[in-house]
């Protein structure tokens, strides 16, 4: 098998490090001509360490990860909500990583052969065909393919091989990010000692921090209401003043945090009704490219490499004419999972901004959500082994 995956994010780069542990021969396509270190943190929880793990890449990933013992989440004057720490969570703190995500992909691609990468090849076109897939990109050149995995992320231009084209849908919400050196945050409680991951929840908005970079920055999240096209970016500029005036009256920690900001950057939250179909014969899509999510669980990474152990198990020891079989497989076992974590998802994003929930009401349905989507048990690959056994 001869595999060819389009994207050089979480999502594409698990898949080539999963597909080679099977032996298959995976190489990943960039556009980009470098892999660029961008200031967003992302949040890996059990579902998804668990798969690093398996990979051999989960202490290295630990090394560079935020180191947290506790989560703590208050209402917007400062309340707390189901305790202090709290009960709920993102994830087993224990086994939830909070990483930088250009950090996280460096260790990723630090795992593969450097001949498993090819960056500056912008994708123009793709055809499917009786005897696999020919890939062709800007720069003239051509790759030809057993199968051709699209993680191409939200805005996939290689989606319309598998389906009608989907476009983004805003949530009607945008977010400001940004990163803090650790150094800058003395006295600003509960967060000063870079060991705990922070939600603050109130009208219309939520304000997330936790520690990435092996606990020497602190990432921040700021959601709030926009009826404005906001760009789907981690580095459209945005203004710390206007990020300040959002947030007035609320908790004196998140005034305080916004206090040591220098810049931020606007990030456009959208997710897409999910597909109905996910596969061709030879091409297939993972990621974002499927089953765009809200960001409200930090599960979008997660999804990703759940789908990418589970597109490697299934297709253990396959040939070219086992594939259509396969990838109907794969699809089969993620289109329902996806489908939760997306409402899942929509349904946190409501709950965190309510405008009548009490502090009780919030934690019970917070924990009923994550109580669905099992992020401290659910395990891909054995999902994925069970079923090809069954096959």
């Amino acid at each position: 098998m001869r595999v060819a995956i389009v994207g050089a994010g979480i999502g594409g780069l698990t898949a080539a490090l999963a597909l080679r542990a099977q032996g298959i021969d995976a190489r990943v396509y960039e556009q980009a001509t470098e892999l660029r270190a961008l200031g967003a943190g992302v949040s890996i929880a059990p579902n998804g360490a668990r798969v690093f793990d398996g990979l051999g890449v989960g202490e290295r990933l630990r090394a560079v990860a935020g180191q947290y013992s506790h989560y703590v989440f208050r209402t917007a004057d400062g309340r707390p909500v189901a305790g202090e720490p709290s009960r709920l969570s993102f994830g087993d703190p224990q086994r939830t990583m909070f990483l930088h995500r250009g950090e996280f992909q460096a260790v990723l691609s630090g795992a593969l052969p450097d001949s498993a990468i090819r960056l500056g090849r912008r994708v123009i076109e793709a055809r499917d065909g009786d005897d696999g897939v020919t890939v062709r990109f800007a720069d003239g050149s051509t790759v030809d393919a057993d199968l051709l995995v699209a993680a191409d992320g939200i805005h996939s231009r290689l989606q319309g091989l598998v389906s009608e084209p989907a476009q983004p849908v805003s949530e009607g919400i945008m977010a400001y990010r940004g990163l803090i050196p650790a150094d800058r945050l003395e006295g600003i409680e509960p967060i000063a000692a870079m060991n705990a991951c922070a939600m603050w929840m109130g009208p219309g908005r939520s304000f997330l921090v936790y520690p990435v970079s092996a606990g020497r920055l602190l990432n921040v999240v700021a959601f709030v209401p926009t009826d404005l096209d906001v760009t789907e970016s981690w580095t459209a500029p945005g203004d710390v003043r206007e990020l300040a005036a959002a947030y007035a009256g609320w908790d004196q920690p998140v005034l305080d945090i916004i206090g040591r900001m220098d810049e931020t950057f606007r990030w456009g939250i959208y997710d897409r009704d999910p597909l109905a179909n996910w596969s061709g014969r030879h091409v297939t899509l993972l990621g974002d490219s499927a089953h765009a999510v809200v960001p409200h669980l930090g599960q979008g990474a997660n999804q990703a490499v759940e789908d990418a152990v589970t597109l490697a198990t299934v297709l253990q020891g396959c040939v070219r004419a086992d594939l259509p079989s396969r990838l109907r497989l794969y699809q089969d076992l993620r289109l329902a999972r996806t489908r939760q974590v997306r409402d899942g998802a929509r349904e946190a994003g409501r709950t965190y901004r309510s405008t009548e929930l009490t502090p009780h009401e919030r934690a019970d349905r917070i924990e009923a959500i994550f109580d669905r989507i099992a992020v401290n048990s659910y395990d891909a690959q054995s999902v994925a082994r069970a079923a090809l056994s069954a096959a």
